[in-house]
C-alpha cells in the first residue's frame, strides 16, 4: 500500500463537494441514458409494459435496497463496502473488477453511438475508422474530465441530467403532437402493449440495464455532505424522474417512428427529423438537439467513470486490487490511476471489436451487450449482501430501513436476482429462438477472458 493511498484512506483530503440536488442530478445522468432508448424501443409496443413491469417490481426495490445499503455503510468506495462486509475481501475484489471493467468496456460502445450520431448529423459519408478515431479521442476527453475535482466534473453530469430531460420531453410531447396530426407509427393498442415473447425479448435486458446505477453515488460516500439525509430523498426523486422519461421517451418514438425503421444507432435522429423536420428552423433544432445528445453521451461516461473508478480506487487501497488503481492526483484528490487505466482499455477494446464488426451498429451491440454481461454480473453480490447484512449485523444502525421486515427483504432479493439473471441470459440467447454463435460466441469469449483476467490479477495479488 503506498503513502499516498494510506494518506487516502485516512481522509486525507476528501472535500465535501456532493449535495443533495448534486446527487440527485448525478443519478439522473447515470441511469437515464439516450444512447440504450432505441434499443428499448425495438422490443415494440409492448416495451411500455416492460416499463412499468420493471419499474414495479425491479427498480424501485432495487432503489430501497441501495438507499438502505447506501445509509448504513457511508463510506467512500459504495459497492464494494457492502460486499466485502458481507463476504468477504475476495468477493470484494472480484465484484469490484467486474463493476469498474465494464464501465472500460462499456465506454467503447457509447463512444461508437457518439460518432455513429456525429456522422448522421454532420458527415454521413465517415468511413467506420474515422468513426473509431473519433471515439478514441473523446475517451480520453473522459479520462480527462474524470481527473478534474470533483467539484468541478460533477458539472458535467449535470448539466447532461437537464439535456437528456430536454430531449426526452421533445420526443414524448412531440411524439403525442405528432401522432394526433398524422396518425401513430406503430399499432399501440392495448392488445399490443400487453408484453409478449417475440423476438423483441432480445431488447428486454436493455430495460433492466437502464434501470441500474443508484448505487453509484454511493462510490463518494465521503465526499457526501450529508449521505444520511440525502441518500434516500436523491433516490426517490431521481427514480421517479428516470421513470417518467423512461416511458415518455419510448412513447414519443414508437408514436412517430415505424418500428422496421427504428435503427440502433440512428434512432434518435431519425425520430428528431420526423417531429421537428429537416429543414428551416426544424432542421436547426434537430441539431442542436442531436448535439445535446452528443454531449449526453459524454455525460454519461463522465458520470460512470466518476463512480466505477472511486470504488476501483478503494479496493486498491484495501490491497485488493493493484496499487495503481489507487494514485491519486495529487492536487485534486481524484483517482488518476484508475481514469487512466479505464482509457487504455477502452482504447484497446474499440480497435480490436472493431476488425470483427461489419457496421456501426453490429459494433455498437456488440460492444454494448459484452459490456453489459459483465456490469450485470457484480449485482449477483450486491442483493444477496444487502440481505446477508440485515441478518448479520442487525444492530447496526440503520438511518434507512426498507420497511417490510427480513420476510419482505428475502422476497425483494430473490426478484431482484430472477431480473439480473434473465437480462445476462437474454443478452446472448432469447426463449424460442437458436443462439446465434457468431455473435454470442465474441460476447461470451469476451466475458470469460474478463472473468479469468479479474482471477489471476485478484489472486496475483494475494500471493503479494
Amino acid at each position: 500500500m503506498t503513502t499516498q493511498a494510506v494518506e487516502t484512506k485516512k481522509g486525507g483530503g476528501f472535500k465535501k463537494a456532493f449535495r443533495l440536488l448534486d446527487m440527485t442530478l448525478f443519478t439522473v445522468a447515470a441511469i437515464l441514458v439516450i444512447d440504450t432508448l432505441a434499443p428499448s424501443a425495438a422490443i415494440g409496443p409492448s416495451s411500455i409494459s416492460w416499463w412499468i413491469i420493471t419499474l414495479v417490481l425491479f427498480f424501485i426495490p432495487y432503489g430501497l435496497i441501495t438507499a438502505e445499503l447506501g445509509t448504513t455503510y457511508p463510506e467512500q468506495g459504495g459497492l464494494y463496502v457492502w460486499v466485502k462486509r458481507a463476504f468477504g475481501e475476495r468477493w470484494a475484489a472480484r465484484t469490484t473488477w467486474l463493476y469498474w471493467i465494464n464501465v472500460a468496456l462499456w465506454m467503447p460502445s457509447v463512444f461508437v453511438m457518439f460518432s455513429g450520431v456525429f456522422a448522421q448529423l454532420f458527415f454521413p459519408d465517415m468511413s467506420m475508422w474515422m468513426q473509431i478515431a473519433l471515439a478514441i479521442v473523446m475517451t480520453w476527453v473522459t479520462v480527462g474530465i474524470g481527473i478534474m475535482a470533483l467539484d468541478t466534473g460533477k458539472w458535467v453530469p449535470n448539466i447532461g441530467a437537464f439535456i437528456k430531460v430536454l430531449i426526452m420531453i421533445v420526443l414524448g410531447v412531440g411524439g403525442i403532437i405528432y401522432a394526433t396530426r398524422n396518425g401513430v407509427a406503430n399499432d399501440l393498442s392495448f392488445t399490443n402493449l400487453l408484453p409478449n415473447w417475440d423476438a423483441g425479448l432480445a431488447f428486454l435486458p436493455v430495460i433492466v440495464y437502464n434501470f441500474m446505477g443508484f448505487e453509484l453515488m454511493s462510490g463518494a460516500g465521503e465526499e457526501m455532505e450529508n449521505p444520511k439525509r440525502d441518500i434516500p430523498i436523491a433516490i426517490v426523486v431521481s427514480g421517479l424522474l428516470i421513470a417518467l422519461f423512461y416511458i415518455l421517451g419510448t412513447v414519443g418514438m414508437l408514436m412517430a417512428l415505424p418500428l422496421e425503421d427504428l435503427g440502433l444507432i440512428s434512432g434518435i435522429v431519425d425520430t428528431l427529423k420526423i417531429l421537428l423536420g429537416e429543414s428551416g428552423v426544424g432542421g436547426v433544432l434537430v441539431t442542436i438537439l442531436g448535439i445535446g445528445a452528443l454531449y449526453t453521451f459524454l455525460s454519461n461516461m463522465v458520470t460512470w467513470t466518476m463512480g466505477a473508478n472511486r470504488t476501483a480506487a478503494e479496493a486498491a487501497v484495501e490491497g485488493e486490487l493493484p496499487a495503481v488503481f489507487g494514485k491519486m492526483h495529487p492536487v485534486n484528490k481524484t483517482p488518476s490511476g484508475a481514469f487512466i487505466i479505464t482509457g487504455i482499455v477502452s482504447t484497446v477494446v474499440l480497435i480490436i471489436y472493431a476488425f470483427m464488426a461489419g457496421s456501426a451498429e453490429d459494433l455498437f451491440w456488440t460492444l454494448f451487450a459484452f459490456s453489459s454481461m459483465v456490469f450485470l454480473l457484480p449485482y449477483l453480490a450486491l442483493f444477496p449482501a444487502f440481505l446477508k447484512l440485515r441478518k448479520t449485523e442487525p444492530d447496526i444502525e440503520r438511518p434507512y430501513k426498507m420497511p417490510g421486515g427480513n420476510t419482505v427483504a428475502t422476497i425483494v432479493t430473490v426478484i431482484c436476482m430472477i431480473f439480473i439473471i434473465q437480462a445476462i441470459v437474454f443478452f446472448v440467447w432469447v426463449p424460442g429462438s437458436p443462439i446465434d454463435w457468431a455473435y454470442a460466441g465474441p460476447v461470451l469469449i469476451g466475458v470469460a477472458l474478463t472473468l479469468i483476467v479479474g482471477e489471476f490479477m485478484i489472486n496475483r495479488k494475494k500471493k503479494a
